[in-house]
């Protein structure tokens, strides 16, 4: 018994941790650089002046809500960060604007939306498991190969469970709005997101920090960048992967900012919100190397399969899902635990793996919907207490997970 663990030799577990603990090393690197770019790209000012206009637009509540959650909605499926950096600045200025015309709308509540309107990127453009399986050289290749993201994130049952999930959080978001409603104006410090930037004074610059002001070398960085992704998808017909979605990323949050300094600037900041993945992915990663190079996973698959059968596999895959997220308030972290057993699970009973990366992922959102950790950082943000409306989360929990429930259960992936 002392020599032995989980059915394993002592020294076989000891050996897959240590196998596990440094086998994301560039899956850590890259989720590192989607958090940190996505926060600088999300401080730019075309950003915050496209968001301005926009708020100016609605004429009623009903249009607020319906605006805030399509443009969040919108940005979170191109990118999930835009909808947790992005989505609480959206709610300030939408919020303000309506305060602003004598529009009564709940900020709480209108916060509450825009969190659940962060929900499309789990089937979007930087869906974490679906862009790892599609990357070649990912830790499961050699089980599953690698998996286009036309079979994923862009199968018909992706496509439908985006689309009925916001129709149905449109329809919640004007119909749930509370009758007693607390403008932006209750909380002050809020409103003061909303505030333009101070002008600073112009210092006395030297020669080099003249030169990392103006545009030009940005706009070289930028060509290159925009040459290789030509190649890339053009020239070597590739698809979207983490590799070249962090071109873009970078690309595009140069471009913005326009000068290497205001680039480096905005980095210095935004990295500050990428610190828990560097270390805490590895810790994921050591768990998930117990998981997939000893028993372990062997036998929680077939215990998976053994309950299952292809008509409940995506409900208890979600369930599953929904468990792990509570302790795990990653995606990435997540699949690089369960993602072995899923697919193993899935063979076993009979599905795609397609089918059980996506019901994953449903449980996965519905873990961040019902959880406070997300709604912990979206309150930061936007400098409002998170339980003022933690509450909602709950409701939009259970719509998303029914939804992705049917949907992954009857629609083809």
């Amino acid at each position: 018994i002392r020599d032995r663990l989980l059915g394993n030799p002592l020294t076989k577990v000891l050996d897959s941790y240590y196998q596990g603990l440094w086998m994301l090393l560039p899956f850590t690197m890259q989720m590192t650089l989607i958090i940190t770019l996505s926060a600088a790209l999300a401080s730019t000012p075309f950003f915050r002046s496209t968001i301005e206009r926009l708020s100016r637009l609605p004429r009623n509540a009903n249009q607020v809500m319906l605006m805030a959650v399509a443009v969040t909605a919108f940005g979170s499926y191109l990118y999930w960060g835009f909808g947790i950096a992005g989505g609480p600045i959206i709610a300030v200025h939408f919020a303000r604007e309506a305060e602003r015309k004598g529009i009564a709308v709940d900020f709480p509540f209108l916060l509450a939306c825009i969190a659940a309107a962060n929900a499309p990127w789990q089937f979007g453009l930087s869906a974490s498991a679906p862009l790892l399986v599609a990357t070649e050289g990912h830790f499961l290749e050699k089980l599953i190969g690698v998996i286009p993201l036309s079979t994923t994130i862009w199968s018909p049952a992706a496509i439908l469970h985006t689309f009925v999930f916001v129709i149905v959080l449109f329809t919640m978001s004007c119909r749930l709005m509370p009758a007693s409603r607390r403008p932006i104006s209750a909380f002050p410090a809020a409103a003061k997101l909303a505030d333009p930037p101070p002008v600073e004074e112009k210092p006395v610059l030297t020669l080099s920090e003249r030169v990392e002001r103006q545009g030009l070398f940005a706009m070289l960085l930028s060509a290159a960048l925009l040459s290789w992704l030509y190649v890339h998808i053009f020239e070597k017909g590739r698809g979207l992967d983490i590799n070249s979605l962090n071109t873009t990323l970078l690309l595009f949050t140069v471009l913005l900012h326009g000068s290497v300094k205001r680039f480096t600037d905005a980095l210095q900041h935004a990295v500050l919100s990428a610190w828990p993945v560097i270390v805490l992915y590895h810790l994921y990663a050591g768990v998930a190397g117990l998981i997939q190079f000893t028993s372990v996973g062997e036998t929680i698959a077939w215990a998976v399969a053994n309950v299952s059968n292809p008509l409940t596999f995506p409900l208890v895959t979600a369930l599953n899902g929904a468990l792990f997220s509570l302790f795990i308030p990653s995606s990435g972290g997540q699949w690089a635990i369960q993602g072995f057993v899923t697919a193993k699970s899935a063979m076993a009973v009979g599905v795609t793996v397609q089918r059980g990366i996506l019901a994953l992922s449903v449980g996965d959102h519905m873990g961040n919907l019902a959880s406070p950790f997300w709604y912990v950082v979206i309150g930061g943000i936007a400098r409002v207490d998170f339980r003022t409306f933690f509450g909602y989360g709950l409701l939009f929990a259970a719509v998303w997970f029914v939804i992705g429930v049917v949907v992954f259960t009857f629609a083809p992936c």
